[in-house]
């Protein structure tokens, strides 16, 4: 999920500073944070590090959704998907299938899940074991709010009244359903329920085509599914860079992918063990499961954050500003929750900077600008700054340069043909604004983007520091030179 679609953040009835926090004493105070995300653990660990009593409330497992059910298991999936696209290019590397056999890959579908869920498992106790160390107590259970000082946490053992001078929301987000495609755990799924599976899908149809459902098409077709990707839109990954967007959705048809463009699911039932996905249209697409991918609902209900004096917006997130503040005093929201930017890092930044805020230490509010974002796909799409649609329609007087991978001598010693690097630049003053990179590991190169613009550097700046020789960030340093000539 990228920056480009990143929607505004809500703007609070709650005035104040933006850069310092409280002049309370940060020693002593009572910090109670309600989920265990990364937008959760990770506050935790600052507001230890500044000296104040913790106690996160949690009843699904440290790490919340991010590492049990969401992104590592889903990347742990994909990087092992990874690999079944990583000789496609063999041939034309010289290497050949050995006479002894066929030279085919087979996937032991059950070993891959069993590893997906004990990687996830082994993450949540590490993070777990990482809190009691560093002294925060862990309360197993569902927490409500009792106004603005209190929660309630609801145990195995009853309710526990636990009074805060601080209290952080981290409750994260679910699968969204679609009304007339309820999933039953079986062959109509969420993402959460994917890793049930004991076998490789038949025919796996993916409704949805942002980015969740990209990946996991992507990767299902891979592993060997049949896979039809069921997409409202006129292409696949819409909110996304539409170079990138048009490369995978390439991509997909020519690794043999169905791409239904501009198709509306209307409803999914089942037949037996068979699906039919019915389209708004009338056609329907049969197959062994379906992925519903459309969409995440927040988790603010339940919380009693109405009572506390918390906004919620219209779609149900906990308005925030950009220290974390919500609208009543005291209280703070991070994550998935708040409906900032569906990222793990920006959560996890969003926990850290309300801490930061709210125990009186240094913080810089938080800068969507500088969030780089990677799509899991094969090739991956790593984004950062402002999209291009800001400068071509005009809003930022920019300049737009892009380079094929094709044509870098390290991409054609590992036989990459597909892919590129984009970077964008101020016309007046040579400061680097943002970039695409489409490319295996582009999550790994989109980093001296991102530096560049945390750090405003220029166009020059950024072409004149060495590069390793033959290296895939040639190519953001050749970008960078081409750019040198486009002020004005």
């Amino acid at each position: 999920m990228t920056t480009a679609a990143a929607p505004s953040q809500p703007d609070p009835d709650t005035p104040g500073p933006t850069t310092a926090g409280p002049s309370s004493t940060r020693e002593g105070s009572r910090v109670v944070i309600v989920g265990g995300g990364p937008g959760g653990y990770e506050a935790a660990l600052v507001a230890r590090q500044l000296g104040a009593d913790v106690t996160i409330v949690e009843d699904k497992g440290l790490g919340g959704s991010a590492v049990l059910t969401d992104v590592v298991p889903s990347k742990t999936l994909i990087a092992t998907a990874e690999f079944m696209t990583t000789t496609e290019s063999a041939p034309s590397l010289g290497i050949l299938p050995s006479g002894d056999d066929d030279g085919g890959v087979e996937v032991d579908f059950h070993k891959v899940d069993q590893r997906v869920l004990e990687l996830a498992a082994a993450q949540s106790r590490d993070i777990r074991t990482r809190l009691e160390r560093e002294g925060v107590a862990i309360v197993d259970g569902t927490g409500r709010l009792d106004g603005p000082a209190c929660v309630v946490a609801t145990t195995k053992h009853g309710d526990q009244r636990l009074t805060a001078d601080i209290i952080l929301i981290a409750t994260g987000a679910r699968p969204r359903v679609l009304e007339g495609a309820e999933p039953d755990g079986e062959r109509i799924l969420t993402w959460t329920q994917l890793y049930e599976l004991t076998e490789v899908p038949e025919h796996l149809v993916v409704v949805g085509s942002g980015v969740t459902g990209a990946e996991f098409a992507g990767a299902y077709r891979a592993l060997g599914a049949q896979v039809t990707l069921v997409s409202s839109r006129d292409r696949v990954l819409p909110n996304e860079d539409a170079d990138a967007a048009e490369l995978i959705e390439g991509v997909f048809r020519r690794r043999g992918m169905e791409v239904l463009s501009r198709s509306r699911a209307a409803g999914v039932s089942r037949d037996g063990d068979r699906v039919l996905v019915e389209l708004a249209d009338g056609r329907v697409v049969e197959g062994s499961h379906c992925l519903l991918a459309v969409g995440g609902v927040p988790n603010t209900e339940n919380l009693e954050l109405d009572g506390a004096g918390v906004r919620l917006t219209g779609s149900g997130h906990i308005a925030v500003d950009r220290v974390s503040r919500t609208t009543a005093r005291g209280v703070y929201a991070a994550g998935d929750c708040t409906g900032v930017l569906a990222l793990a890092s920006v959560a996890a930044m969003q926990g850290r900077i309300a801490m930061w805020h709210s125990l009186g230490d240094a913080v810089s509010p938080l800068d969507l600008a500088q969030v780089s974002a990677n799509i899991f796909t094969a090739p991956e799409i790593a984004t950062v700054g402002i999209p291009e649609s800001d400068i071509t329609t005009g809003k930022v007087r920019g300049a737009v340069t892009m380079l094929p991978l094709a044509r870098n001598p390290r991409a054609k010693m590992l036989g990459i043909s597909e892919g590129f690097v984009k970077l964008f630049s101020h016309r007046a003053s040579g400061l680097v604004m943002g970039g695409v990179v489409v490319a295996p590991r582009a999550s790994e190169l989109i980093h001296p983007i991102t530096l560049a613009i945390a750090n405003r550097l220029t166009v020059d700046q950024v072409a004149n520091a060495f590069t390793v020789y033959p290296s895939l960030s040639g190519s953001i340093a050749e970008a960078a030179r081409v750019l040198h000539d486009k002020r004005g």
